[in-house]
This record gives structure tokens, C-alpha cells and sequence, in this order.
């Protein structure tokens, strides 16, 4: 049996959620692991989890820099600290949580993967997994959102509405928080409708976009939100990342190869995005701005992808903006880099212009530029005086060569 092997957290690694499923007889049953890549791209570092007995999800770092997972199945809530400590955190009711939101005063917002007590029979034909009902209830879940303090005390439950997904069971399963805390934009994923709850007066609001049978081509389906710094909402939507504005307009789409992209994260400098592929376990990072595709990590984990996050430091998502983070455009596909002794040194003059020049006094500082100044003056009267030298010997020589030679021509007569 493999052993952990997380490392310290350093600006830019990625942590992916690839549960190591192990059970022939559920499908989403296994190990609990998270696997850590460096910002190449290249595995840094393994976690196994014990608390946990179905796919974990739901990645995500708050303001500590501490990385929160999620077992809805097994009414888990784990964080894992920056020295390897992994903590359950048993304060929080035991619903299916399945994803966080950090709000600016400090406090959280924990939302219910699941909703309701059946499944739609024709989802439940295929489903190879047992949904387990709340301790003492004969439900699911409530699909509802949940306000807490940072230690855990529940400040409010919000009854927020869910569409059940393509299996009629799905609750809040990814929201996003506005910047100013007041608005949560969430979905039931697979479903059609991308919702908001007024969070500053408990009440629903309209759908920023929503779209109703009968579909021109495949079913809309909504998986995962994030906002942009820039204040732009990026939706995932299976096959492609659509940019969307506060009135609910789609601005931009960018297009993902194939489908079944459900995870997403988004750089808090706006630039990069990461999203998963829960059939095949890539993760791909993408250039927001051009959509280009910077490379893909295959973890291997087929069916077993659930949460994908980049460490960006401490302090809230505005703090974190502003530190220069160690990304680049170089693809993260595992292709190692130039090994640092075949690089080239540099050019003389490239070495001369990093070279540091320390600061003179200011008595010297003014004596150079003066001396600066004279030897400047120097130069200019000199070369006016060189040009003037050479035009008066060019005028000389056109002059010259226009004077008669001085021979008398002779002119013979005829006899």
C-alpha cells in the first residue's frame, strides 16, 4: 500500500482530487487521494485520505491557505494544512456537503450535493452507487445552502431552489460567490438552469440563464461557476466555457476538445483556468483571454475526477492578486523544461545591462552630470567644427576642378 507523500505548498502547485476506486460493486467507492503537481505539471506529492469512503471533491483554499475536500456520501468535511495535518471537521451537521464558498467577512457557505429521496428510474437502471440518507432522516438532502461561522457555528440555512439534474436528485452541487458576498450563482449539475439566491435578503432570484426543452441539439447543461477578477462569470458547460455578464448574455465561448469538462478553477489573477474531465481524469489549463490550450495532465483516474484547485497563497482572493505568482504561458503537459546546464549564459552586453549601479551621493550625482554636460558640449563642437572643415575642403576641390588647365589649344589651319 502507497504512503503519503504530500509536499509543502509552493505558489502555483496543483492539487487534484482522483479517488482510487477499488469496489467492483460501486462505482464511485474507494481510497480517498489527492495528488499534488508542481507548476510543470510533474507529480509532486500523494494524499491518502481515511476519513473517506467515496469519490472526494469539491477542492478548495481558503484565506489560510488550508485546502478544503468533500465527501457527500460519507457526510465528510476534511481540511488539510500546509504541514500535511488533515483535520475532520465534525462541528458541521452531517448533510452532503459538497463545495465551499469563503465570504469577505470571514465566514462560509456549505452547499448540499443532493436533494430529495428518489432517483428518476431510468438514471437509477445505470447508477452503480448507493445514495445513503441522512442520519435519522429518510432523505438525501435538502439541496439547501448553509451559512457558518469559521468555527463552525450556523448563523443560516437558505432554502435554495434546485432543479435534481438528469437523475431528478441533484442539489446545490457548485456555486459561486459574488465579490461582494450578496449573491450566490449556482447549479444542480446536468440541469438546464443557472440560479442565483439573493443571500443579503433570503430570497430567490431569477435565473441568470435558463434554457427549456424542446434543445436545438444536445440538452443545456450547467456544471461548474467561477468569477474572474474582472468581475466576469466563466460557466462551465460541458464542452466548452462560456463568458457571462451580470444580465445573464453569453460575451465569449471557449471551446473544450470533447466532452464531459466538470471541474474548474480559476487563477486569482484572471489569466489561467484549469478544468477536469470527470470520464477521462485530464485536467487541461487554458489562457482565459485567447482560449488557447496550454496542456493537459492525464491523472488516469477515469470516472474519478471530483475537484481540481491551484494553490495561490494566503490572504483573500484580492490580497492574493496582487502577488506575482511563479505561472507562465509553458505548457503543463509533463515535457520537461531545458535542464538548467544546457542553458545558454548570456551575452556580455545582456550581463552589462543587469549589472546593479549603486547609488552616489547627491554632490557626486551633480558633479557627473555636469562633467556629463561639458564633455557633451565638447563632442557637439568638435563635430561642428570637423563638418565645417570638411565642407570647406569640398567646396575647395569642386571649385578646383572647374578652373581652366592652363594648356592653350591649338587649332591648325588648313593649307
Amino acid at each position: 500500500m502507497q504512503e503519503s507523500t504530500l509536499q509543502p505548498f509552493s505558489l502555483g502547485d496543483l492539487f487534484v482530487a482522483v479517488t482510487e476506486l477499488n469496489d467492483p460493486n460501486d462505482d464511485h467507492a474507494g481510497r480517498g487521494r489527492i495528488i499534488q503537481y508542481d507548476v510543470a505539471g510533474h507529480q509532486k506529492g500523494l494524499l491518502y485520505l481515511r476519513d473517506t469512503t467515496h469519490l472526494v471533491g469539491g477542492l478548495k483554499f481558503d484565506p489560510r491557505g488550508v485546502l478544503w475536500a468533500f465527501d457527500s456520501q460519507e457526510f465528510v468535511v476534511l481540511n488539510i494544512h500546509p504541514d500535511g495535518k488533515v483535520v475532520r471537521r465534525s462541528e458541521f451537521p452531517r448533510r452532503p456537503f459538497s463545495h465551499v464558498n469563503f465570504a469577505p467577512d470571514g465566514t462560509l457557505y456549505l452547499g448540499e450535493h443532493v436533494v430529495g429521496s428518489t432517483v428518476k428510474p431510468e438514471i437509477a437502471a445505470r447508477m452503480h452507487t448507493k445514495l445513503p440518507f441522512m442520519p435519522g432522516t429518510d432523505r438525501f438532502g435538502d439541496g439547501h445552502v448553509w451559512h457558518f461561522k469559521s468555527d463552525g457555528k450556523l448563523i443560516k440555512e437558505y432554502a435554495t431552489q434546485t432543479h435534481g439534474g438528469m437523475g431528478g436528485f441533484l442539489g446545490v452541487t457548485m456555486s459561486t460567490l459574488s465579490a461582494d458576498g450578496k449573491t450566490l450563482v449556482y447549479c444542480s449539475e446536468t440541469g438546464p438552469r443557472l440560479m442565483r439566491y439573493d443571500l443579503a435578503n433570503d430570497k430567490q432570484l431569477p435565473d441568470l440563464q435558463s434554457f427549456q426543452p424542446p434543445f436545438q441539439g444536445p440538452p443545456a447543461m450547467f456544471f461548474a461557476m467561477e468569477y474572474a477578477p474582472n468581475g466576469m462569470l466563466y460557466v462551465l458547460r460541458g464542452g466548452r466555457v462560456e463568458v457571462v455578464d451580470d444580465s445573464g448574455a453569453t460575451k465569449r465561448e471557449i471551446a473544450l476538445p470533447g466532452f464531459g469538462w466538470a471541474i474548474m478553477d480559476i487563477t486569482t489573477d484572471g489569466r489561467y483556468g484549469y478544468v477536469g474531465n470527470y470520464f477521462s481524469g485530464d485536467v487541461l489549463k487554458i489562457e482565459l483571454a485567447s482560449g488557447a490550450q496550454l496542456g493537459t495532465i492525464k491523472t488516469g483516474g477515469a470516472k474519478a475526477l471530483a475537484g481540481v484547485v491551484e494553490y495561490q497563497g494566503e490572504g483573500t482572493r484580492a490580497a492574493r492578486a496582487q502577488i506575482v505568482s511563479k505561472r507562465t504561458n509553458a505548457p503543463i503537459a509533463p515535457q520537461p523544461a531545458v535542464p538548467p546546464s544546457s542553458k545558454r549564459k548570456p551575452s556580455r552586453k545582456t550581463a552589462a545591462r543587469k549589472k546593479v549601479v549603486k547609488k552616489k551621493p547627491a554632490q557626486k550625482r551633480a558633479a557627473t552630470k555636469s562633467a556629463v554636460r561639458k564633455s557633451a558640449v565638447k563632442k557637439s563642437a568638435a563635430k561642428k567644427k570637423s563638418v565645417t572643415k570638411r565642407a570647406k575642403a569640398a567646396a575647395r576641390t569642386r571649385a578646383k576642378s572647374k578652373r581652366p588647365s592652363g594648356k592653350r589649344r591649338v587649332v591648325r589651319r588648313k593649307k
